[in-house]
């Protein structure tokens, strides 16, 4: 099954109030490829084939190197691969994501709070909360990843 409504269409006022905190993230102060790693790793987290092929690419394009961008699902077990504030980042981006488990767990908080300040961990949220809307809009309506879209001419 293809597409099930194109909401860009759809709903353009809508698709637009996300565009306009996607620029407000993108103004914040916070590193770009930051942001794409935390949107990388909920997209993976949501299964989505959408939001995980583009934002690869987008790391891709900013120069993460492809041993790097591989290790993401597994940040977690890998020791010198990622940055202290990358490997914040992206606990706080699973904590966000997995938010009923995330409820009763507060590990690995503390040294989140220790990368970042106030206003960077609410834009860290922020970004986290913005991707898991938009993995839900993408799962629930099909959006095809970039390769299949194009085997199919839709790119």
């Amino acid at each position: 099954m293809g597409n099930r409504i194109d909401y860009g269409r759809t709903s353009p006022d809508g698709v637009l109030a996300f565009c306009e905190v996607e620029t407000y993230l993108s103004q914040c102060g916070l590193d770009e490829t930051l942001i794409d790693l935390v949107y990388l790793r909920v997209s993976q987290i949501n299964g989505c084939a959408y939001c995980t092929d583009l934002h690869t690419r987008m790391l891709t394009k900013e120069g993460l190197p492809a041993n790097k961008l591989a290790l993401v699902q597994v940040w977690a077990f890998t020791e010198e691969v990622f940055s202290l504030k990358e490997k914040a980042a992206l606990a706080w981006a699973e904590h966000v994501t997995l938010i009923q488990k995330a409820f009763f767990n507060d590990e690995g908080l503390p040294e989140t709070a220790q990368c970042f300040t106030e206003k960077e961990l609410f834009d860290l949220t922020l970004a986290a909360s913005l991707m898991n809307a938009y993995n839900r809009l993408a799962v629930s309506f099909r959006n095809a990843p970039h390769a299949v879209a194009e085997r199919q001419g839709g790119m």
